[in-house]
């Protein structure tokens, strides 16, 4: 008689960013937008500090095999993980979360009927409308029974939206209050941007949008989380409660190292006669 086991793709003894943060705990984030190995994922976690990151493949378009390397490198280091994606394709949201990533952010959302769509794509049945293929490795591998598998990725599976335009922050309010929204998202670059002060993110019109998307979130109680470029942006965020800070990524992470060799060995870069 053959025994089968099932595994927890939450991993046996690592928390997902999902569960953290609705236990109330900070997290910091990093994020791999251009650049990838497994090697640079573990770099981060041997530095140590940091408790998960996410996959930006709104900008880069990493394939589906990049993304299971690079949920596989996280589960190994202890790092959930999550993939943001612009709300466009139906289907890459279930290939990201087959891959093994935690959740889903979408990018560029200005209603909360976009943001609905969203959710019902992350989601099986009854709450969305996810199409069921067991064979991920969220799914085990074909392994997990579907009735259970389709029970479990709908509790497990992180749904944020990304607070990036004004008309997102103009309805935030009605976005918080999405059952399967976990959390909400600043994107002060493009946020910034639609405000016309671009990359003045501690501009009055930014801060003012960071409070009301924090109060939005503690009506709700949903967590927000944000970019953050700078430790009095930072500072700011987490006085506001802010749960997820992402600070750096692989290409912010190598240029400062690049600037730090330079100003360590400035003699060498200044005297080349």
């Amino acid at each position: 008689m053959t025994t089968v086991i099932y595994m927890n793709p939450s991993g046996p003894s690592r928390r997902t960013i999902k569960e953290q943060l609705a236990n109330g705990e900070r997290l910091n984030v990093f994020f791999l937008g251009r650049s990838f190995h497994p090697n640079h994922i573990e770099m981060y976690a041997l530095q140590g500090g940091f408790d998960g990151f996410w996959i930006d493949h709104e900008h880069s378009g990493f394939t589906i095999e990049q993304m299971e390397l690079a949920t596989r490198a996280g589960r190994a280091c202890g790092f959930d993980c999550f993939v943001r994606v612009a709300p466009t394709d139906y289907a890459l949201v279930t290939r990201c979360l087959e891959s093994g990533a935690g959740g889903v952010m979408a990018a560029q959302i200005s209603s909360p009927e976009q943001a609905e769509e969203f959710v019902q794509w992350a989601k099986f049945a009854p709450r969305g409308k996810r199409g069921l293929n067991g064979g991920g490795f969220d799914g085990n591998f074909g392994l997990t029974p579907m009735d259970e598998f389709t029970r479990q990725a709908n509790e497990r599976s992180f749904v944020a939206i990304q607070i990036e335009t004004t008309a997102a922050v103009d309805c935030c309010e009605e976005i918080a209050a999405i059952e399967g929204v976990d959390h909400l998202f600043i994107g002060p670059a493009d946020l910034s941007q639609a405000y016309g002060v671009t990359g003045q993110t501690l501009h009055p019109l930014l801060t003012k949008a960071v409070t009301r998307v924090a109060a939005a979130c503690k009506k709700h109680r949903k967590s927000f989380g944000a970019v953050t470029f700078s430790p009095d942006h930072a500072n700011l965020l987490q006085e506001q409660g802010c749960q997820l800070i992402s600070m750096t990524s692989d290409v912010r992470t190598f240029q400062e190292g690049i600037v730090s060799v330079k100003q360590k060995f400035a003699t060498q870069f200044t005297n080349r006669s």
